[in-house]
């Protein structure tokens, strides 16, 4: 029996890809067995409880350069490799072993734990800027697949972005607002900062309601606030209900590719994820990426959207009147695109030309030849 084992975890970025590759296992590789080792947040495990995925949850910290940082992560590397092998042994005994890196502080050690028990790596880069782990990573890798365009690592291989199933819009724009208990026949906006939420973003779509919510007249919101954003949600829900909007608030959004069907315009933030999704589904965007990033790593990830044609990149002045009012900022973009029903259909129609998103059954692929290779 075949065992992937899929390492990373800290944001549902580095999971949802992960169990999008897994997909396809059943149909490439039956009788396979795969598992995630993610980190010990409270998200990885919510993420991959509903997806009822065989996890292990390891002790590893992110890598910092403060003390108490430093010392974290280097007092979880030790026990992580040593989680890493054990579990790479076990599975070895029953067959063939690939561990498919997704990058990020989880992946690092397990990585190193592969090279001693002498498994193939198969490193999946998501960010159009590589982080310390998968540069790392990268050298250590047997193979390297990237979604991205990435300078100066390589020749590392391209493929197109990895989505999930259940982030693919599998019905009409209309049979998705009803099955989120919307008008079916409304202008929806989705807005997202992502499986962790934006508090900027937050700020800003609560400012504009408060300010101008004629803005939104003959829209309905789709609103996912963030896991750690109680006070948010219910501040924001005041906010949709004094201004006149329908909206559904919600700290995460689980069936994400109803939310995208539903969808006529997105609003939020450029993790590799969002792009992916907002690639796959077709669906205009207004892209504010993470502004304390000192390597713009998001703003790289929006940028083929952008060139496209089919997304708009807004830097993030987080405080909130100034995202609200600055000329070419993201509350006068989003009101802009909020009329302008010619430019928002230009902007679907160039998505539409970017191609499939059938970037997951790419890598499984690769990772069943690895296995092949190793029987």
């Amino acid at each position: 029996m075949t065992t992937y084992v899929f390492a990373g975890g800290g944001t549902g970025g580095h999971i949802f890809p992960a169990l999008a590759i897994a997909e396809h296992f059943a149909t490439l590789d039956p009788g396979s067995r795969w598992l995630v080792a993610c980190s010990d947040r409270p998200l990885d495990s919510a993420i991959l409880e509903r997806a009822r995925a065989e996890r292990v949850v390891t002790p590893a910290k992110p890598f910092g350069l403060r003390p108490k940082s430093l010392a974290r992560f280097v007092r979880s590397w030790g026990p992580s490799v040593r989680q890493g092998r054990g579990i790479l042994r076990e599975a070895r005994a029953q067959g063939p072993v690939v561990l498919l890196s997704m990058g990020g502080f989880v992946a690092a050690p397990y990585v190193q734990a592969a090279r001693a028990e002498r498994v193939p790596v198969l490193l999946v880069n998501l960010d159009a800027v590589p982080g310390k782990a998968n540069r790392w990573i990268s050298k250590r890798a047997q193979r390297v697949v990237t979604v991205a365009d990435v300078e100066g690592w390589g020749e590392w291989e391209r493929i197109p972005p990895i989505v999930r199933t259940g982030a693919k819009a599998s019905a009409s724009p209309q049979e998705c607002r009803a099955a989120l208990g919307l008008d079916p026949e409304s202008l929806t906006l989705l807005v997202t900062g992502g499986s962790q939420g934006a508090e900027s973003v937050n700020a800003l779509v609560q400012r504009l309601l408060e300010t101008v919510p004629d803005a939104f007249a003959g829209w309905q919101v789709v609103h996912q606030c963030g896991k750690a954003s109680e006070p948010v949600e219910a501040a924001l829900e005041r906010a949709y209900v004094q201004a006149g909007v329908p909206a559904r608030v919600s700290s995460f959004i689980h069936e994400m590719g109803v939310a995208l069907g539903a969808s006529d315009l997105v609003l939020g933030r450029s993790g590799a994820g969002t792009v992916a999704e907002v690639w796959a589904n077709g669906v205009p965007a207004i892209f504010l990426p993470y502004p304390y990033h000192q390597d713009e790593h998001q703003r790289a990830n929006a940028r083929p959207l952008e060139q496209a044609g089919g997304a708009v990149v807004v830097t993030d002045l987080i405080e909130p009147n100034a995202n609200a009012t600055a000329p070419d900022g993201a509350g006068m973009r989003l009101m802009g695109l909020l009329r302008d029903q010619t430019e928002r259909a230009r902007m679907r129609a160039c998505l539409h030309k970017l191609g499939p998103a059938d970037g997951a059954e790419r890598v499984a692929r690769l990772a069943c030849a690895l296995a092949g290779g190793t029987r």
